[in-house]
């Protein structure tokens, strides 16, 4: 049985399965270059929860979790199965990690989820299940979290963290300009440092990033979008990542992707 690396991934705005960018050409081939998996996991940065949430749905809907964009997008739906039988495996992986953890039959896939797996995988027939972050959480939490999904990915199982390299959206620069602008050197630097230290598998510099990189409050002024990166690391066993993409859009926004494990 194939053993998947976990998966970091910038899912962006919700138009990302509209524009024409190279961060939606890379998702859209992704997915065949990683091959089919029995399953998909996605750590979704639009799952909040102050403790681990599970979806257990036989079919999770597909929810539209933003306002003020084109009609096509509340149109779209991504109608893959959910996997309750594995939600409640990873309630009971997480929970004897020592981590709070319950299903929740109420969510289903935010954009944060159906976004990026409408582009990876369009078929919709692989099972999902969706969990949760803490916004309130820490980076080391989060890398537990991902340390109790990893056997998974040994059992066929992808597991797919979804948020973003870099998340400003009050810095997003008028007029907007998908590519082709200037990126601040605030966003370089950052997702430069960044890189290094993932790349470099520097692990406490990872777990403390807000206070030793360049610009973090100003690249996440708050942190629940680069959250199911640690989540990724995790799964992926701590070590060190490697880039798969790396792009802009919107000045501000760095699509970055890292494949750990």
């Amino acid at each position: 049985m194939t053993t998947f690396p976990a998966l970091f991934v910038s899912h962006g705005a919700p138009t990302l399965i509209l524009d024409d960018v190279p961060a939606r050409d890379f998702l859209g081939r992704v997915g065949g270059e990683l091959g089919r998996p029995r399953a998909i996991v996605v750590v979704s940065a639009h799952y909040a929860a102050q403790t681990v949430k599970v979806t257990a749905h036989d079919a999770p809907p597909t929810i539209h979790d933003f306002r003020g964009f084109p009609e096509a997008l509340y149109r779209m739906t991504y109608p893959a199965p959910g996997a309750p039988d594995l939600a409640a495996d990873i309630v009971a992986r997480v929970s004897a990690a020592g981590l709070p953890a319950a299903l929740d039959t109420d969510w289903g896939f935010d954009h944060g989820t159906w976004v990026p797996l409408m582009l990876m995988y369009p078929e919709a027939d692989i099972p999902v299940v969706a969990v949760s972050v803490n916004p309130d959480g820490d980076p080391a939490t989060h890398a537990r979290l991902g340390e109790a999904l990893a056997p998974l990915r040994a059992e066929g199982v992808l597991v797919v963290a979804s948020g973003s390299f870099t998340h400003n959206l009050f810095e997003i620069p008028r007029p907007r300009r998908l590519t082709g602008g200037d990126t601040p050197a605030w966003v370089t630097e950052f997702a430069a440092w960044l890189s290094e230290t993932i790349v470099d598998g520097r692990a406490e510099d990872m777990l403390d990033y807000r206070a030793r990189a360049p610009h973090a409050e100003r690249n996440h002024p708050t942190d629940e979008h680069l959250l199911p990166l640690f989540a990724a690391w995790g799964a992926g066993g701590r070590g060190a990542g490697r880039r798969l993409h790396s792009s802009n859009t919107l000045g501000v926004l760095q699509m970055d992707a890292y494949a750990f494990g």
